[in-house]
């Protein structure tokens, strides 16, 4: 039978203390549901003690029922001047009602000496305190030995008598803790072993060994990896790896390292298709942008670009993927660009639904096309609606739902109000003129306004449009203002999102072919689906 890991999420503690990483009570709530219906084993909640939010957070989750996941209130050692039932930090942990609690303690002796200011012997009596105090008030204690790498390295002796006092006071698991992410994945293994020795000394061979770690050496996943290697049970990080500096071990990569590679069992195991998601749904409610190259769950994980590499992932998908997307929830992308070849172009058509075939001389002319338009500045990777329309054009499959005749944009200035821009357009729709003008803010969100306002008479179904981000990119320097600039623009609708592109050295005339790009990509799909 496979090893069992916990995995223990702290998300909501360690990874909002992330430079601009924000959630609301409502946000963690939502997050805190969605980690336990994958089956993350605790959730670690927020420090009680510390600020409104998280005391408001776990008030909330009293009337939130999980249905696996333990929610953890987290916090640190009594006050050397305080006994533990009158510490405010041990009281506000109980306050919680949560069924698990982690207490840190210090482990490094220049911590104690330095930071808490007071004798050794003092720190490890309040370590042994606090977690004996709290033992037969919770269902499950945990015990995170901070800076346990740098005080092993520094003082071995001492750093193994701290945990071994938190043995002594109650904590069911141990957690080895690289606080400052200065560790690398050779030295875990000599640690682990004489910490391993050093609990079967005290005998406690039945604590679990936990292992928490940060990314500031970039090696958080490979030392949690390490760890659970050398016989940790327990896994701590954040989805995305998110966390102070530079973040924490990242859990949706561990996760499928320790499913798919080490063969472990974990109760995500069972729902891990839903880890894609996840990930997304974190960045979503923090209002963050997905990383695109992140290992398993990014966008261009199992992406593909070269034709040598279509050709084969065609034939046998290991040939250039170390596991099947699907197993993640992710999936495989077909990238088109200059380097593309009939591959590309072939699967490309199969997923537009296109009768395009391997001989067939009209994949000669996309390519041909393809190379053309980026060599003027198009890029079609972020922009696979823009893809598809030109497939279309090339092969006389395009359909004008419109014909622009013009259109003026001008921008207002008032005194003491904020400027505004005004978009005038004239087009015509199977021959009946339209002519229209709408204000935004800014000159592409005035033409997109404009543009709907002229259209959704006859096409009802723009209505659920909306433009969710827009990107400028200078391509060219050395003719400063004059330069070319290449517009991506996302938009959405109540289905799916999709990206368009446009290109020229007018800022406004490149917004509006990707504009156009994005109403024409609707048009057609819409059609298809009525049909």
């Amino acid at each position: 039978m496979a090893r069992v890991i916990q995995l223990y999420d702290t998300t909501l503690r360690d990874g909002t203390q992330a430079e601009n990483f924000n959630l609301s009570v409502d946000d963690k709530i939502k997050v805190c549901r969605q980690l336990d219906r994958i089956g993350i084993d605790f959730i670690e909640g927020g420090w009680p003690g510390s600020n409104p939010l998280a005391v408001a957070f776990f008030e909330r989750m009293r009337n939130v029922e999980l249905q696996h996941a333990k929610l953890t209130a987290f916090g640190s050692t009594r006050h050397f001047q305080k006994p533990p039932e009158a510490d405010g930090n041990i009281q506000a942990l109980l306050a919680a009602k949560t069924p698990a609690i982690t207490i840190f303690g210090k482990s490094w002796d220049i911590h104690v000496i330095d930071a808490l200011r007071i004798e050794l012997e003092d720190n490890l009596k309040i370590i042994e305190d606090s977690l004996a105090y709290l033992r037969p008030r919770v269902q499950h204690l945990i015990y995170d030995a901070e800076h346990f790498f740098d005080g092993f390295k520094n003082n071995r002796e001492y750093c193994l008598a701290t945990i071994g006092k938190a043995i002594k006071g109650g904590a069911e698991t141990v957690v080895l803790c690289d606080t400052n992410g200065g560790t690398l994945p050779h030295e875990i293994p000599e640690i682990m072993q004489r910490v391993q020795q050093f609990c079967s000394e005290q005998g406690a061979r039945a604590i679990r060994l936990g292992i928490h770690a940060h990314n500031d050496s970039e090696t958080a996943v490979a030392n949690a990896l390490m760890g659970v290697h050398l016989g940790a049970n327990h896994v701590q990080g954040t989805i995305n790896g998110f966390g102070e500096r530079c973040g924490n071990a990242n859990l949706t990569s561990i996760i499928p390292a320790l499913i798919f590679k080490m063969g472990l069992e974990c109760k995500v195991g069972k729902r891990i298709d839903q880890l894609y998601t996840t990930a997304r749904m974190v960045n979503e409610l923090a209002n963050l942008p997905h990383n695109r190259y992140q290992p398993y769950v990014g966008e261009s994980a199992f992406a593909h670009k070269g034709g040598v590499h279509i050709s084969a992932v065609q034939r046998n998908p290991m040939t250039y993927e170390h596991i099947a997307p699907e197993k993640v929830g992710n999936i495989r992308r077909v990238l088109v660009s200059d380097q593309s070849g009939k591959a590309n172009i072939l699967l490309k058509a199969q997923k537009y639904g296109l009768d395009v075939h391997q001989d067939d001389a009209m994949v000669a002319s996309i390519v041909a096309e393809l190379k053309r338009l980026e060599n003027s500045g198009y890029q079609f990777e972020a922009a696979e609606a823009s893809f598809e329309l030109l497939m279309r054009r090339t092969m006389g499959l395009h359909r004008d739902f419109f014909q622009l005749e013009t259109f003026r944009v001008i921008h207002h200035t008032f005194d003491q109000h904020p400027p505004v821009t005004e978009a005038t357009i004239r087009l015509y729709v199977d021959g009946k003129e339209v002519h229209t003008a709408s204000m935004g803010d800014g000159p592409v969100n005035a033409l997109d306004r404009a543009l709907r306002k002229a259209l959704t008479r006859f096409y009802p179904g723009l209505e659920d449009m909306e433009l969710v981000d827009y990107k400028v990119r200078v391509l060219t320097g050395e003719h400063g203002t004059g330069a070319k600039v290449r517009v991506l623009v996302e938009t959405k609708d109540l289905e799916k999102s999709w990206g368009t592109v446009g290109v020229s050295v007018n800022i406004i005339e490149a917004s509006w072919l990707a504009l156009v790009d994005s109403i024409n990509y609707k048009l057609i799909k819409d059609e298809k689906n009525n049909h």
